[in-house]
């Protein structure tokens, strides 16, 4: 597999996610389509997408429900691609949205391995892989970022950083489509700064590309340990998202 492969699959599932074209992420002009159920989709969506923003780097694809379209149009045309994303420009787009009881929700930036840049990386402790039936009663609130307990059945394999018979860090994916599987990574607070979750996160990112599958991880922009992890794991950056969802839904995120 090459970058340019790894790549192209992003794209492809990007499209499936947003009902679009692979093709319409390397345009230059900005694209709106309507977004609409379909299983091929990640797990985790909830679509149809009130107003989902993705880009590539090229130009902005936003998948919205009809009722939306000229909102978000309007707004994907009056600033540069990378200012759509961030304040103050979005909360113009947010103002518009709340009327409608939607308001902006997730920013995410989402990594691909780089070919040239990922390799085993040394860990000061022992590394195991784990199967399924390996991590099954590990669905602990310590490894929630490594195992999803509500998609149990994706999750589909795990390392495992030990000191002596002692889990100290999981690294786990979830086959969220059927090209890629998303990385999760957790580390216990006493054992950060070590070099334990690249070690886990680069080993595990090969261990996927060895079954077929792209491994992507991805992070909020904020989250500045998990994007210095992705990249001294040999990631690098390479599409950003941008998510509208119900005032509902953000005010139940909240308070929980």
């Amino acid at each position: 597999m090459k970058n340019s492969e790894i790549l192209r699959i992003a794209m492809a599932q990007s499209a499936e996610d947003l009902c679009c074209s692979a093709e319409d992420f390397e345009k230059n002009e900005n694209i709106i389509v309507v977004s609409k159920e379909n299983e091929k989709a990640r797990k985790y969506l909830t679509l149809p997408f009130s107003c989902q923003l993705v880009s590539y780097g090229n130009n902005i694809v936003a998948s919205v429900l009809p009722e939306f379209a000229e909102i978000t149009r309007d707004y994907i045309s009056r600033f540069d691609v990378c200012h759509c994303f961030e304040t103050p420009n979005m909360l113009v787009l947010s103002e518009k949205l709340r009327p409608f009881g939607l308001d902006i929700c997730f920013m995410a930036e989402y990594f691909l391995p780089d070919l040239h840049a990922l390799k085993p990386l040394p860990c000061p402790y022992e590394l195991r892989v784990l199967n399924p039936c390996d991590f099954s009663d590990l669905y602990l609130p310590e490894w929630s970022n490594a195992l999803c307990e509500k998609r149990k059945h994706l999750d589909m394999l795990a390392i495992g950083a030990y000191d002596g018979n002692s889990l100290i860090g999981l690294a786990g994916c979830s086959a969220d489509c059927e090209s890629m599987w998303q990385i999760g990574i957790d580390v216990l607070p006493e054992y950060r700064k070590k070099g334990v979750a690249s070690a886990l996160t680069s080993r595990l990112a090969l261990e996927t590309l060895a079954k077929g599958k792209v491994p992507f991880y991805c992070c909020a922009w904020s989250n500045i340990p998990s994007a210095r992890n992705a990249i001294r794991s040999g990631f690098r950056p390479v599409w950003v998202e941008m998510t509208a969802k119900s005032q509902d839904f953000i005010n139940e995120m909240n308070e929980s």
